[in-house]
């Protein structure tokens, strides 16, 4: 407190007498064992402190008369070594590691006739201090002294900002980003990062989900943990998750910070009380689970806060309560014929759900196509809306933006695409084809028009699409090793990248690329829109000439039937008529020709 600074130690308790500094301090925490007073003539003279310059209170010059007193030596022997100097060094190749630990605090200052621990015994004491006549004195003036210091901070606000209306959009700055921390898997055996989430409160811890997605090269003694870290200690996990079969997916419950979600490489459930420890508090059944791994699991907008779905390989899309995972409570097969036949179905990669639409989402197949959605649907034919098919190799992601929910984006093969949901044939917004392969993408939670894209050559890429549309803002080389997942904090400014080789790259991007510039939703909503408008028009243009072909067809196949029923005469006519108009035409062009010279010598004879 300031106040206790600027407590002078000369505070009176009678005429004639000065409390000590120690004394006040006893008073202010109430732990008074005895008051020493004195005269203030015994206290010495005051202290007087100013700033100054140096000031020269004495000089002392040298005296040449105390020269005679010296005896004058000529050094005549010198000590040496017969051998090397030598050189010793190491370096420090450990990696060093850091612990943060508090302080135990401890009462002090307590009577040795009262004890700290007796709850009574300290009552009384402070009743009895506080009934002091010294007591009731001094905090008074102490409470002036503070009320004046809290007055004199209140006459200006020292944090007060005075260029919130500056246009941040106008910044000279640069897109820039650089590593924070880097958090890699402590096993020997490093295994893929599969997925990423936040915790919700604030972000300021990681849970990673690992696990090697290549069966061929798995073996009995990969371990299947996997870990919550905290963001500020990279040396340790803060927990070990310890699943039946490595994590796939895993996800934090919005509602409920302590909750966990995940999806096993065998197609089990898991869930998750952090205050529980390491162990699952339920996990699915092996029979009423998906049969492939779960690559997607999201927590569902609901009163009670424990519903999820989940999406696998096997084409089948479950729903799930955490309470009670034995079986879930509804099943989705993803057949594209609309009949429900599991060995027809396409295999799902990734899963899209916007709060705002609860009845509505999305799924990202292994074929490229994108499939909508609408689960209170009442025929599993009509669960499946309609499809988005722009993809060469499976969809890898599949985001809505979160200030525009009709337009998605999705990323696969060598491209990202930002789609339109009345739009089906095309999308409206494409990047060009990179030279790597692009295995996640997400919006940025902050800004509209900024999404990241990451890719197999180990480089994050930011597009700011309303910057420029044909190559990112930002590339950032993140490790050489191929990034397999990105997710973004909710404040947009921390970005965590998954890596093949078990690292998860914490990276923090500079504020023009993380804070919500002035006119940006307008911008897109225009661009959005002018976009689409185009590629409404281009599908009518496309529409007209598949009926136009489809017409020319018709007529075709129609002529082509009339024509099976001539008869060899007619047949025979119209080739003497094809060779007839051959020969003509041959007797034109040799005519031509003879005709040629004549037509020169008449334009020289006008010259």
């Amino acid at each position: 407190c300031k106040s206790t600074d600027t407590v002078n130690s000369e505070t009176a308790v009678g005429p004639g007498s000065v409390q000590s500094e120690s004394s006040v301090r006893r008073l202010v925490r109430m732990e008074i064992v005895h008051v020493y007073t004195r005269v203030r003539s015994e206290f010495g003279r005051y202290c007087l402190l100013s700033d100054c310059g140096p000031e020269l209170t004495l000089d002392l010059l040298p005296d040449p008369g105390l020269s005679a007193q010296f005896i004058l030596r000529t050094p005549r022997d010198q000590a040496t070594q017969a051998r090397c100097d030598m050189s010793e060094h190491q370096v420090n190749t450990e990696r060093f590691e850091t612990e943060s630990s508090g302080v135990n605090h401890t009462e002090g200052g307590w009577p040795k006739d009262v004890d700290p621990n007796e709850m009574e015994q300290t009552i009384r004491f402070r009743k009895k201090v506080e009934k002091d006549e010294g007591f009731m004195n001094s905090i008074p003036q102490l409470g002036n002294i503070m009320v004046h210091c809290i007055q004199q901070n209140n006459a200006l606000d020292i944090y007060q900002e005075y260029c919130t209306e500056e246009d941040d959009g106008d910044s000279a700055e640069p897109p820039s980003a650089k590593t924070i921390n880097v958090f890699r898997d402590p096993n020997e055996v490093k295994r893929t990062v599969t997925c990423l989430s936040w915790h919700p409160d604030g972000g300021k811890k990681l849970a990673g989900a690992y696990s090697s997605l290549h069966f061929q090269t798995s073996h009995t003694s990969l371990c299947q943990d996997s870990y919550i870290w905290d963001i500020e200690n990279p040396n340790r996990p803060e927990l070990t998750l310890k699943p039946v079969s490595p994590l796939v997916c895993i996800e934090y419950n919005p509602k409920d910070p302590h909750t966990l979600v995940g999806g096993t490489y065998s197609g089990q459930i898991a869930y998750w009380d952090t205050r529980r420890g390491s162990q699952p508090v339920e996990l699915s059944s092996v029979e009423h689970s998906h049969r492939d791994p779960v690559y997607k699991i999201i927590w569902l907008q609901s009163k009670t806060g424990t519903d999820a779905f989940s999406a696998s390989t096997d084409g089948q899309v479950l729903w799930w309560d955490v309470r009670k995972l034995s079986e879930p409570t509804e099943r989705l097969v993803l057949d594209p014929g609309r009949e429900g036949n599991l060995e027809r179905a396409l295999g799902a990669i990734c899963l899209e759900y916007e709060p705002t639409m609860p009845t509505k989402f999305m799924v990202g197949t292994e074929q490229g196509v994108v499939l909508s959605c609408n689960r209170k649907a009442k025929t599993p034919a009509e669960k499946l809306v309609c499809t988005y098919e722009g993809h060469h190799g499976p969809v890898h992601a599949l985001h809505r933006n979160p200030f525009f929910p009709k337009n998605f984006l999705t990323a696969g093969d060598w491209a990202a695409r930002i789609w339109s949901e009345d739009i089906r044939d095309s999308a409206i917004m494409w990047t060009r084809y990179q030279m790597s392969y692009l295995t996640d993408a997400c919006w940025s939670p902050v800004r509209p028009s900024v999404f990241f894209t990451a890719k197999m050559d180990g480089v994050l890429d930011v597009w700011d699409i309303l910057f420029k549309q044909n190559d990112p803002t930002l590339s950032v080389k993140v490790c050489d090793e191929p990034l397999y997942c990105l997710r973004v904090q909710d404040s947009g400014r921390l970005v965590a990248c998954g890596s093949q080789g078990g690292s998860a790259t914490l990276l923090e991007f500079c504020s023009g690329l993380s804070t919500l510039q002035k006119n940006d939703k307008t911008l897109l909503a225009a661009m959005f829109e002018r976009e689409a408008k185009r590629e409404k028009i281009l599908e009518s243009r496309q529409r007209e000439q598949r009926m136009k072909e489809r017409s020319r067809s018709e007529q075709s196949d129609a002529g082509r039937d009339s024509s099976d029923g001539l008869d060899a005469y007619n047949v025979q006519q119209l080739m003497t008529r094809a060779e007839d108009d051959f020969y003509s035409v041959v007797e034109a062009e040799l005519r031509r020709r003879d005709e040629q010279p004549q037509v020169t010598e008449h334009i020289k004879g006008l010259e």
